[in-house]
Order: structure tokens, then sequence, then C-alpha cells
């Protein structure tokens, strides 16, 4: 008697792994799909990342982080097979349901995911307004504190007056490198 049904059809499952080997998991179970014929049970393979905007050094980068560190999403028809070639994939300890049966990710959170992935450049998010307490957490003025002058969406900048030598001195900074008071 079977274990697993596959009366779900194609949907997409969460699998968990070790964290740090998604890419690894991700390229073992391309070959094991292969190699074991199993292209009409399991389709896609997908690590879910977006980009984000960093600050190191005084300089912007723009990183590509794991949504879901640990996690994979596999889009499968679940059977005894398929189960067990996803399930015995190095580096994978199991699919995210109850028990042995695995739990079917909604369509509409893989649609979410997805356009949330799809997004290219990271936007800027400014949080302060003019006149708004910050103080510097990053650069050459760190820990200094002084209050928005203006603000530019457009460029991830913002113009912070400081107290320096009893006058008021602007200085243009990217917003990651302040914080609200």
């Amino acid at each position: 008697m079977p274990k697993q049904s596959d009366s779900q059809g194609r949907r997409w499952y969460v699998i968990h792994t070790y964290s740090g080997y998604e890419e690894n998991v991700a390229e073992n179970l391309k070959q094991r799909i292969e190699s074991m014929d199993m292209e009409e049970k399991i389709f896609n393979i997908m690590i879910p990342t977006e980009k984000k905007i960093k600050i190191k050094n005084g300089k912007r980068k723009v990183i590509t982080e794991k949504i879901f560190p640990g996690y994979v999403f596999v889009e499968m028809i679940v059977s005894d097979d398929s189960w067990y070639v996803v399930r015995n994939t190095p580096s994978v300890t199991g699919f995210i349901g109850t028990g042995t049966i695995p739990t079917p990710v909604s369509p509409k959170e893989i649609a979410e995911l997805q356009k949330r992935m799809g997004i290219d450049e990271p936007k800027y998010t400014i949080d302060v307004a003019v006149d708004a307490p910050v103080k510097i957490v990053d650069g050459p003025f760190k820990n200094f504190e002084g209050k928005i002058a203006s603000v530019d969406d457009e460029r991830g900048k913002v113009k912070v007056l400081v107290s320096m030598f009893g006058r008021e001195t602007p200085i243009e900074l990217d917003y990651l490198q302040v914080q609200k008071i």
C-alpha cells in the first residue's frame, strides 16, 4: 500500500535542508531527477532570494539574500518514488508537513513569493521626515546626532544637520547610515 498519495497533483512543497546547503541540495536534486528519470514527477526547484541594499565601509552594495535560509521549494507530484528521491537527497532533512506527509504551499503564497523574487532593484524605503531627530550609525560621523534637513527619495540620500563647533553643518548621507531616535 502506498504511503504517499498523488491525489494532490502538481504542487509546491517545502523541504528543509542544512542552512547554507540550499544550492548543493538544488544541484544534487537536479542530478537525481535526471539519473532516476523523475522529470514527469518533479518539475521545478526554487531557492527564494531577494536583493537588499547594505552599506559596508561607507559603500552601498546590492546583495542577494535568501528569504528562507535552510529551505528549498520543490514543485512536484508526491508519490512514493518521487518522495523517496527528494527525501534521500544529501543534506535534505525532510519535508515540511505533518508526519511523513508533505503539506503543499498554496498557489497564492507561491505567486507572492515569485513576485517578491522578481523585483530587480531594491526599493528605497526612507521612513524619516524633515526635522526628525536621527543618529548617524555609519561613516566618519558615526554616533553624531542631528536632524533631517531634506530627503532625496530618488537617490536614497538624506541631508542631516549636525551641530559642529557651535553651528549647524549639513551632511549628505545614505539613508542606511542614519536611524531614528
